[in-house]
């Protein structure tokens, strides 16, 4: 199940049942989990964790040093859950002091060239399409789908449930359920064939949207206008996480 043709350091520990195809390279400080294949020419660098059951398709290249210039050779990390398809040429860096590590979960579809820098976490059940780059210390919630060719300024968060449009530029957080679109990128209303297709109820989308009437189109302070939502809507899970992501945004969300 490993091709004479790749290369792998003494020291990198892999699991069971794994397939590595020719020109692979696997160096030391990595560990490769059970029932991952690893086609043709990945490489996989110093500092990577990959879990069970992942795919790499060719030219995928992980735990590289990260793109920033205030890296020094610190020890960090470049994590990979488990049962992912990451695509051709891929490229997920490796942390920096800054939380020490990247980390991509489980259940994800990394179309071909998307680039994951330095601290980005992104969780499970997402799919990012071809070309989109994430820059450092970016966070993408679970169940996400972002378009090709999405750039996503550092430090930005993209909540859960959202639909991001092919080639949108966005440097602000972009809220939870939400659709996302245009130039300059603006909220186009609820992702409701996506929530539908997740098992949301009407009640549920209902309310979310209601949430989003009072925040969006509401007068007055932001934090009365979260207070409205918090008197005036049933309290739920999806209520709660749009009123915290809020509240915990740090550079502003889409409108």
């Amino acid at each position: 199940m490993i091709s004479p043709l790749a290369y792998i350091h003494p020291e990198a520990k892999i699991g069971e049942n794994c397939e590595i195809g020719p020109f692979c390279y696997i160096d030391r400080n990595v560990v490769i989990g059970d029932n991952n294949t690893l086609m043709n020419s990945v490489t996989v660098l110093y500092g990577s964790r990959i879990g069970n059951g992942n795919t790499f398709f060719p030219g995928a290249v992980i735990g590289a040093i990260p793109q920033d210039l205030k890296f020094v050779g610190e020890e960090s990390t470049a994590e990979i859950g488990d049962n992912n398809k990451i695509r051709e040429n891929v490229t997920i860096n490796r942390g920096t002091a800054a939380k020490g590590r990247t980390v991509v979960g489980s259940g994800n579809l990394l179309m071909e060239g998307v680039h994951v820098a330095h601290d980005a976490i992104v969780g499970n059940q997402c799919i990012i399409g071809n070309g989109t780059k994430l820059a450092g210390e970016t966070i993408i919630d679970d169940k996400a789908i972002l378009s090709a060719h999405v750039l996503l300024h550092q430090f930005c968060r993209v909540g859960s449930y959202v639909m991001v449009g092919g080639g949108t530029r966005s440097s602000q957080d972009i809220l939870p359920f939400s659709m996302i679109a245009r130039d300059p990128a603006a909220f186009c209303g609820l992702n409701v064939v996506g929530l539908k297709r997740r098992g949301f109820d009407r009640e549920t989308i209902d309310n979310i949207h209601r949430t989003y009437q009072i925040i969006l189109q509401g007068t007055g302070l932001l934090k009365d206008l979260l207070d409205q939502v918090e008197n005036e809507i049933p309290q739920s899970p999806e209520r709660d996480y749009i009123l915290d992501f809020i509240r915990s945004s740090k550079r502003g969300f889409i409108r």
